[in-house]
């Protein structure tokens, strides 16, 4: 090992994005170069207009850029267009997708409000119909999309995956003298799947600028896997999500390995966490882990960064962890306001170090930072801001202080491009 080895430059950047044809959901551009797209589903019965508003509401509010509700029968679609008229009175310009399965061609023709206020159908190829009535039923759909100008997702999923197909190439590779794994064949089943339905869509005459594709599994290196081959295979915008994921640390983990690998490698144009919620849970939860993989990857910028140490022996206090938590908190209930308010806010950074080891130094590196005592400590906690010592906090309300200072800051920094306009 050669300490004294001159410096090689090394790549610390993802892979460039994969070209894709971008496609316009309700203002919203997915791929063809654009930011990756946050975007989630609601739980609520869209047929309850007043739960699926408040719903909807809270998911944009949070970020989500789309937000995708379940078109399942008569009083469901007959509801969408109350609830998209109410989420623009409440100032909720968010396209609203309409995910449909086995009926969706019956609904959209029997309720053309629903259909023109979608801002996208989903439709799976899958369970769209069934035998002769597969391509029939699924070119209503695509033939109502191109009425009513809007874009369609051809979202296959391996729980619902056309089984005609399925069985078909299982036969074939069966024939072969070396036949591939199970898997593997499921995988071309999935890419297949969803390559033929966006031609016959083309075919039947939606736009290539009106299709985007996704291939779902729920096992991290088999949906790697599809990815990888499905973007190789076409330049259709790209939607990724782990199906099924989980619940908790399980589904967060599992999203953020299977997605983080596909978008460094320049795959995917919008994406959504499926979460399980517990009982009660936050639905929000998603999109917020969604924004946390692409800001995390330094894809894009959401809301301010908190950096906390992890604690150990010299931390027995937990001020530190409160006052991170307590600030990440008053970030996120803020920034609503704060994007409206403070252009540019969500590139803050914030430090909140608990000791004297790496606390300035990490302090100095964000843009308003303290270092908290940690054991046996002086009772004293320095403040930096723009890498510069500003003030020693004292007393039983440092946290309190500290929160003031970072309001502050936000105002001082970030306030003065409203009032120069």
């Amino acid at each position: 090992m050669n300490a004294s080895a001159p410096i090689e430059p090394l790549i610390a950047d993802p892979l460039p994005r994969r070209p894709t044809v971008g496609v316009d959901v309700g203002g919203i551009v997915v791929g063809g170069g654009g930011p990756v797209v946050v975007q989630s589903m609601t739980n609520t019965d869209t047929a309850d207009v007043d739960a699926t508003v408040a719903q909807v509401a809270r998911l944009a509010q949070a970020g989500s850029e789309i937000v995708r509700i379940t078109v399942d029968r008569d009083e469901s679609a007959a509801a969408v267009p109350r609830i998209r008229e109410r989420l623009l009175r409440l100032g909720h310009d968010v396209p609203l997708v309409g995910d449909f399965h086995y009926i969706g061609h019956k609904l959209l023709a029997d309720h053309p409000g629903c259909a023109e206020a979608l801002a996208k159908y989903r439709i799976n190829p899958g369970n769209v119909g069934f035998k002769d009535k597969k391509d029939r039923q699924f070119v209503q759909i695509v033939e109502t999309a191109i009425r009513y100008g809007k874009p369609v997702r051809i979202g296959v999923n391996w729980g619902s995956l056309d089984q005609e197909l399925l069985t078909r190439l299982m036969d074939e590779n069966s024939t072969l003298a070396q036949p591939l794994p199970a898997r593997a064949v499921m995988r071309e089943a999935i890419i297949r799947s969803a390559i033929y339905s966006a031609q016959l869509a083309e075919e039947t005459g939606l736009p290539r600028e009106k299709i985007i594709l996704s291939a779902k599994v729920s096992n991290v290196q088999d949906l790697i896997a599809v990815y990888r081959d499905l973007s190789r295979r076409t330049d259709h915008a790209i939607h990724l999500g782990l199906t099924e994921a989980g619940m908790g640390s399980k589904g967060i983990v599992a999203s953020s390995a299977a997605m983080g690998i596909l978008l460094q490698e320049g795959i995917g144009d919008t994406i959504r966490v499926s979460l399980t919620p517990e009982p009660g849970g936050d639905r929000t939860r998603e999109v917020q882990v969604a924004q946390e993989i692409l800001q995390t990857m330094g894809f894009r910028q959401f809301i301010p960064i908190v950096a906390a140490c992890p604690g150990c022996g010299r931390t027995t206090s937990t001020l530190f962890q409160e006052l991170a938590e307590t600030i990440q908190a008053d970030i996120r209930a803020a920034m609503p306001e704060w994007r409206e308010r403070y252009p540019g806010v969500e590139a803050l950074s914030v430090a909140v170090m608990g000791c004297i080891v790496n606390g300035p130094g990490e302090s100095k590196h964000a843009d308003i930072g303290i270092s908290l005592p940690g054991t046996a400590e002086t009772p004293s906690a320095p403040v930096y801001v723009d890498g510069q010592k500003v003030a020693t906090l004292r007393g039983p309300d440092i946290a309190g202080d500290f929160r003031v200072m970072v309001a502050d800051y936000i105002e001082r920094r970030f306030g003065r491009r409203d009032a120069a306009e």
